[in-house]
């Protein structure tokens, strides 16, 4: 329990702050994604020091949310599957003094599945580590200023908006997204045999 504590604050100063405020601009460039299966779950769900209670079922509700609220906008023709597990939280509480400006914080693992390749294509889970938005409501410690419901969502919309570019980064530098090119028809005088199928069978997300 101290090493998760120790984690969490450490957490708290390097978590990133991040702007999901730009779900009315026109989404990014992620190729052919489409969303398909949204799993979240929390079977390890840490609350950390000083911080408001959340369940397991209502970060799990606020999550999906956020994700597809992200993510639905994409058009893509091919569908990949999220799965995030949401391990530890922040909410910081009222009552707390303003010199200390507690912040809230949000952290999860995340996998991603390509549906027709039948794999996933993040060889360990990607961790994703959140703080609140920046804004005249935080700056004195979000837990003066906005409810327990209002710090879940900014924290989900934050962590969905990390998500994404966690995506973007992958596709610019591992090509994720792009459709393998359609095969050339072989020559007449080739026999025509038919491709080998690979088997698609990978355990889901946990």
């Amino acid at each position: 329990m101290p090493r998760l504590i120790v984690s969490c604050l450490l957490a708290l100063a390097l978590a990133a702050c991040t702007d999901a405020g730009d779900l009315d601009s026109a989404p990014a460039d992620l190729g052919d994604f489409h969303l398909g299966h949204n799993v979240v779950v929390a079977p390890k769900l840490f609350k950390g020091p000083f911080s408001r209670k959340a369940s397991k079922a209502e970060w799990i509700a606020v999550m999906k949310a956020a994700v597809d609220e992200r993510f639905g906008r994409y058009e893509g023709t091919r569908l990949y599957h999220l799965g995030i597990s949401v391990d530890g939280y922040v909410l910081a509480q009222p009552g707390i003094p303003v010199v200390a400006a507690p912040k809230s914080l949000l952290i999860l693992n995340v996998n991603l599945w390509d549906d027709a390749a039948g794999k996933k294509l993040n060889a360990n889970p990607k961790r994703i580590t959140v703080a609140e938005s920046f804004s005249a409501d935080t700056v004195v410690g979000s837990g003066l200023t906005l409810s327990r419901d209002e710090q879940m969502q900014n924290l989900a919309r934050n962590a969905a908006k990390q998500i994404e570019t966690w995506l973007r980064r992958e596709k610019r530098a591992k090509g994720w997204f792009e459709s393998a090119p359609a095969r050339k028809p072989k020559a007449a005088a080739e026999p025509a045999d038919a491709p080998a199928q690979e088997s698609a069978a990978e355990d889901g997300a946990a």
